[in-house]
């Protein structure tokens, strides 16, 4: 669910009445990076279906009130839009947040974080082949290193990666696979449908999605109390809080500054992976980490140069 594609694919600049707001996009980066911190003990405790039920359960209580307006929206769109939609929340939403989850049980847990940060070159061909946006040949200056940085970064030996650490790493790229195509269809249906009624059908029908894989893998609802606190924690902070911080800082900022900002994401992850849950990075992955970081960067602040590799005028949901 990283946002950080927004302002890769069309986020505005509009300083001239409206203080620019750098350090709340970097605040709201900051926060998902902690999203390791609860999810991985989390992630050791329940099955990841029974993790992403209850994040969608309780995000949805919280959004209760704006269900109303989100399902008026939905009944008024065209067929396109509707199917988008149901592939955003079942997809993008439930089942990427369950293989992200996943990943946590056979990984450590910054590199699932980091290799969150290859979905805006992922949203770049998604855009290509889905909205038939011409992507440039200099594109593949910018995803080749960051390809290169996420296979240094998922894996301590990376002449010789271990199943376990290919499991994990299989399982964080297809999450930000289904992440970035469904920003892709965000940015789609959001020409005619508002982004808050976009974000709230999300998880409005995201819940049910998750219920069925819930369901499906015999994995349990209940909860204690103590695994409720981390739960609400994981769903409010980095989840929704972090999402709403990002888009009130995205309105009157930069793109190319909030891409700079976003470094805080990385950064935090790694930080809390090694300093808090005993995570040990090799230096191989310490630079790898550093070469995504660069690539994605370079990648943004090109999109908003007078010759982007992908033109896209209009911003994700």
């Amino acid at each position: 669910m990283d946002p950080n594609i927004a302002a890769l694919v069309g986020g505005v600049d509009r300083r001239g009445s409206v203080p620019d707001r750098t350090w709340l996009i970097a605040i709201a980066a900051a926060m998902w990076g902690t999203d390791g911190l609860l999810r991985q003990p989390l992630a050791g405790q329940l099955p990841a279906a029974t993790v992403v039920f209850w994040e969608h359960l309780l995000i949805v209580v919280v959004l209760l009130p704006f269900v109303p307006s989100a399902v008026r929206a939905f009944r008024a769109a065209g067929a396109r839009e509707r199917v988008a939609l149901v592939l955003i929340g079942a997809g993008a939403s439930a089942v990427a947040t369950a293989l992200f989850t996943q990943a946590f049980r056979y990984g450590d847990p910054v590199t699932p974080l980091v290799l969150q940060k290859l979905q805006p070159v992922i949203a770049v061909v998604a855009a290509a082949l889905l909205l038939g946006e011409r992507m440039r040949r200099g594109y593949w200056l910018f995803a080749v290193p960051a390809l290169a940085g996420a296979w240094l970064m998922a894996f301590p030996n990376p002449l010789s990666a271990a199943p376990q650490a290919v499991t994990a790493a299989l399982l964080a790229v297809a999450a930000a696979a289904l992440w970035a195509v469904g920003t892709v269809l965000g940015r789609m249906v959001s020409v005619r449908i508002a982004s808050r009624d976009v974000t709230v059908l999300r998880f409005a029908i995201g819940l049910p999605a998750s219920a069925v894989v819930l369901l499906a893998q015999g994995a349990p609802v209940a909860v204690t109390g103590a695994q409720l606190g981390p739960l609400v924690l994981l769903a409010l902070v980095p989840g929704l809080l972090g999402l709403t911080l990002y888009y009130i800082g995205l309105r009157s900022t930069a793109a190319a500054r909030a891409t700079l900002a976003e470094l805080a994401f990385p950064v935090t992850a790694a930080l809390i992976g090694v300093g808090l849950l005993g995570t040990h990075l090799e230096p191989s992955q310490w630079f790898g980490l550093l070469v995504v970081v660069a690539s994605v960067t370079a990648l943004g602040l090109r999109e908003r140069s007078p010759k982007p590799v992908v033109r896209v005028d209009v911003a994700a949901a």
